[in-house]
């Protein structure tokens, strides 16, 4: 646990939170900022800053619970008709609180929220390119 860092202390019961589900590695709780009504955060018990940081099989245990909060999102009286995840890894991908979390949107035709982006058409040769890159990071890896 990292003293300073609020989601720890929310996970520690020491701040707090409107919790909707826990398990052994993972809580969940409603977002005090929320982009829609039902906006969650599943954090992991577990202090990591970054994906990086983050045991590979806890990632997956976040996806886990992040897929069983939206089935019970569709199944309460919370309106979503569909469910956007969302994880920002680092400060420039707009992370601000530096414990790993996934955000669990309620969506719906309409909400107001949009993802604001400029798409891009690289030429095949480019996204070869891309990908030859980003195999090369793959291949440099020292994960268990």
């Amino acid at each position: 646990m990292n003293p300073d860092c609020v989601f720890c202390r929310i996970v520690a019961g020491a701040a707090p939170a409107s919790v909707v589900y826990t398990d052994d590695r993972t809580v969940a709780f409603l977002d005090i900022a929320p982009i829609t009504p039902g906006h969650l955060l599943v954090v992991p018990r577990t202090h990591a800053e970054t994906l990086s940081e983050l045991d590979p099989e806890i990632g997956g245990l976040l996806f886990r619970t992040g897929q069983r909060l939206a089935a019970g999102l569709r199944m309460s009286g919370v309106r979503a008709d569909g469910v956007n995840f969302f994880l920002a890894d680092g400060a420039p991908a707009g992370q601000e609180v530096f414990h790993v979390h996934l955000h669990v949107l309620p969506r719906w035709k309409g909400d107001g929220f949009k993802l604001n982006f400029r798409s891009g058409s690289p030429s095949r040769a480019d996204l070869d390119a891309t990908a030859v890159e980003i195999r090369a990071g793959l291949e440099r890896l020292t994960l268990p």
